[in-house]
């Protein structure tokens, strides 16, 4: 019957509701940034006040990109997030650079310094009061990063329910810091907020990589986009779950920070290695073994978020041929891209054992903003090219120039503050040119063709992976 075929066809069926997108946001944005963040925002800024602006300007900033995406959203309906837009809107050259800087730059650092943040609140409170011993750190980050992996291997319903758990996790993380600290402050403990705005230690030239630091707290708001054609009614529940959860988000984050500050100098929290232990360990001595717990599980939820849009770009980009066919391919009887999902392992497992936080933020920051600067400049050109498409939802042109003149002038701007990591991170990016003439815009020859499908093929069979069905929503 047409029923039964409909159920036995294989493709990426539409599973992620209202709620569901909801809690990919805000499971993405919340994770291992606002715990760690508070650090680079404060080094990078030179004085609280400042420090608070930065993060009340980066969720602003945030929800102007949140915006745009949405409207891109709606008038692209593939899945691929970044990556998909910038190849509708400015062609296949800048998109395949994208795609090459994600795979070898942005996502496995991105994940490195999530997962090292996972290993490092999760062991702090062992060894409280010394710092936890480097490598049992990094063990431990593999560890989560690979369980999260398998899960996204095995279901999509069941990465969805995690996702949907792990986000009371996080919030409750937050209220457990945010409810003592207005507490403290009510009680007029406001002694830290004095000379907030101390020019002295203000250092201008560093501002980008406090807008890294902050924009990697609030980064997730765009996750939604990669996982677009599994929305369910994506008109109305994309713009609707982007703007409620970046909103939730920004108010959440300030209130932290506010929380922060009351307890702890700056000082402290510039001698910390993890500002939430920190904070547990200053007001109240019951929550040290909970709030590192929690403060972990949320980096369980980032890393499960990043995966599962991750191996969408893949999938999608395989499917506009810009990558190998295999991994455009999906599980028989899972309909996960099981091939997309584990083509991650390698590289992040390597930076996990080599990299740093700083460094690796840092690292990855300059390519990600890059090309979010791009997709929202392609969103301008979009619009004078295609006037005719239908615009279920549209924002103030002012939004996306404001957000592509920032970001890029965050990007040059970098190039003077962190010169050697955001070099790389640009040679990465520049790499890609060769590969794309050489290998993706020029046909297979024909002595490499058999062998190429025959390779696929036999891992085809042995990952158990057939094509999607194109299938129109």
């Amino acid at each position: 019957s047409k029923a039964k075929k409909e159920e036995e066809a294989v493709f990426l069926r539409q599973k992620i509701t209202l709620l569901r997108a909801f809690s990919l946001l805000i499971g993405s944005m919340v994770g291992s940034g606002i715990f760690i963040s508070p650090k680079g925002v404060l080094k990078n800024s030179g004085n609280l006040g400042v420090s608070l602006i930065v993060w009340f300007a980066c969720g602003i900033l945030s929800l102007f990109g949140a915006l745009c995406y949405a409207e891109l959203g709606t008038r692209i309906s593939k899945s691929g997030g970044h990556y998909i837009y910038v190849l509708e809107t400015l062609g296949p050259l800048p998109s395949f650079l994208y795609l090459w800087a994600e795979y070898f730059a942005i996502k496995p650092a991105n994940s490195a310094v999530i997962s090292l943040a996972f290993g490092r609140y999760i062991l702090e409170p062992f060894f409280a009061p010394c710092g936890a011993p480097l490598p049992a750190v990094k063990l431990v980050s593999l560890l989560g990063y690979y369980t999260v992996l398998i899960l996204n291997c095995w279901s999509v319903s069941w990465t969805a329910r995690l996702q949907i758990v792990l986000t009371v996790f996080k919030l409750l993380a937050l209220a457990l810091i945010i409810v003592p600290g207005m507490m403290l402050l009510a009680q007029g403990h406001t002694e830290n907020f004095q000379d907030a705005f101390n020019s002295q230690s203000l250092v201008l030239d560093k501002l980008p990589l406090a807008f890294y630091a902050g924009m990697f707290a609030y980064s997730g708001w765009f996750q939604t986009s990669f996982v677009r054609e599994e929305l369910v009614r994506p008109e109305r529940n994309n713009p609707l779950a982007v703007i409620v959860s970046v909103l939730t988000v920004m108010v959440g984050y300030m209130l932290t920070n506010v929380s922060y500050y009351t307890v702890l100098t700056v000082e402290d929290v510039l001698a910390s290695q993890a500002v939430a232990v920190s904070f547990a360990q200053k007001a109240f001595q019951s929550l040290i073994s909970v709030i590192p717990i929690l403060v972990a599980l949320s980096c369980i939820g980032t890393m499960n978020g990043g995966i599962l849009t991750f191996s969408r770009t893949l999938f999608v980009a395989s499917r506009e041929g810009q990558w190998p066919p295999l991994f455009s391919m999906i599980h028989i009887r899972r309909h996960t891209p099981l091939p997309a999902v584990m083509l991650m392992f390698p590289l992040v497992t390597a930076m996990v054992c080599v990299g740093d936080i700083d460094q690796l933020l840092n690292f990855f920051s300059f390519s990600r903003w890059l090309f979010i600067g791009l997709a929202t400049l392609g969103l301008i050109i979009h619009r004078y090219r295609h006037p005719e498409l239908p615009r279920p939802f549209k924002v103030p042109l002012f939004i996306p120039v404001s957000f592509t003149i920032i970001c890029l002038f965050a990007v040059g701007m970098s190039f003077y503050s962190d010169p050697m990591y955001v070099s790389i991170g640009c040679t990465i990016v520049l790499s890609g040119f060769p590969i794309y003439f050489l290998v993706v815009s020029r046909p297979i020859p024909d002595c490499c063709r058999t062998t190429f499908h025959y390779l696929t093929f036999k891992l085809q069979v042995l990952l158990e992976v057939v094509r999607q069905e194109i299938r129109t929503y």
